[in-house]
């Protein structure tokens, strides 16, 4: 089975439509899909829904897609640096469900193991817990403690970004940019990866691979990336 595909837009095709939900990796610029949210923004497709750590920043990411009013719906655990976002948002223009940042990590894991949903107590006595059922649990020390029901993620898409893969599909991530990559990736039915290098299958040492090829469909080249920088901060250089 052949995975690559030539563009990101060719990785896309007939997998786009309205009214998607799509999981993203990236943390900030970190591990982000830009090729394939590129081709998701320039497709056209509205009433999105994007689980995702972010969104991004402003003009990059899915805060792209924020711009073009693309997205319906953000699943985030965190909103901070992106003032579309925080416009759409008290405008009431875009509707945000908040989570915990491991507890969204772990939704994405759930969902790719076949898990409708599991307990923790993250969020129980918050905003985050209302609405959702509880139970009382006793923990290791012998205390009985409430847990809030939380449900594991089933996106329709994954868009993930790598260092390394082989033509398998086979991937390698590189440092940080593992980040929520690796959840994004098993928690779609059809996953996505735009990386920096394709190597020939059986090149990669098995010890070395993140995320195996069974979770991958297609495949698509990337590079060459700018390595974009969301802050930087310098210091007055001191006198002689």
């Amino acid at each position: 089975m052949n995975k690559l595909y030539p563009s990101a837009e060719a990785a896309l095709d007939g997998l786009l439509k309205d009214g998607l939900l799509i999981a993203s990796g990236g943390f900030g610029l970190c591990g982000l899909p830009e090729r394939l949210l590129d081709a998701v923004r320039d497709s056209g497709v509205k009433d999105l829904t994007f689980a995702s750590n972010n969104a991004g920043i402003d003009n990059e990411g899915i805060g792209k897609l924020l711009r073009t009013k693309q997205v319906k719906k953000m699943i985030s655990s965190y909103v901070g640096e992106n003032k579309e976002f925080e416009r759409q948002f008290l405008s009431g223009e875009l509707e945000v469900e908040f989570c915990p940042q491991g507890t969204l990590a772990e939704r994405m894991r759930a969902g790719g193991a076949g898990i409708p949903g599991f307990y923790t107590k993250t969020g129980v006595g918050t905003q985050i817990a209302e609405g959702k059922e509880t139970k009382v649990f006793t923990d290791p020390s012998g205390t009985e403690q409430e847990y809030v029901l939380e449900r594991g993620i089933f996106a329709d898409l994954a868009l993930v970004k790598a260092w390394k893969a082989d033509e398998s599909g086979n991937v390698v991530f590189r440092k940080t940019a593992r980040n929520f990559n690796v959840p994004a990736a098993t928690c779609g039915k059809v996953c996505i990866v735009e990386v920096e290098e394709i190597v020939p299958t059986g090149s990669l040492d098995p010890d070395h691979i993140h995320l195996p090829g069974v979770y991958v469909q297609r495949l698509v080249l990337g590079a060459p990336y700018d390595k974009k920088i969301e802050f930087v901060t310098t210091r007055e250089r001191e006198s002689a």
